[in-house]
């Protein structure tokens, strides 16, 4: 089952726990043991998980729930998984370098 994240910026702990089809405490649970988990905290103390955290937790519910890693493994596994950029990562890097190419260029030109 793909969980689809809707488009906005921050996500409530219900949100999150109702894309990710676990409990709130299970969230706030892998927040203490996975520290690139990091929710902004309101003046209420009220959690608001942005996207990157969503998807962090994504892939952190798929290594342990459907790969079946232990906590200590998954947290290798994501580790790894930051230090080895994938396919998608280079293009993306690259897409954005081209555009910055452009832009300065096109900035060379007004200056000029």
């Amino acid at each position: 089952m793909e969980a689809i994240v809707p488009d906005k910026a921050y996500f409530r702990i219900g949100e999150v726990s109702k894309i990710l089809g676990v409990e709130p405490y299970v969230l706030r649970y892998w927040e203490t043991e996975f520290k690139t988990v990091k929710p902004v905290r309101t003046k209420t103390a009220q959690r608001l998980y942005r996207k990157k955290d969503v998807h962090e937790l994504l892939a952190i519910r798929d290594l342990l729930y459907r790969q079946r890693f232990t906590i200590d493994g998954a947290k290798r596994q994501l580790q790894k998984n930051r230090s080895e950029p994938g396919p998608v990562d280079v293009v993306e890097e690259t897409d954005k370098l081209v555009r910055i190419k452009m832009e300065l260029q096109q900035i060379r030109k007004i200056m000029e």
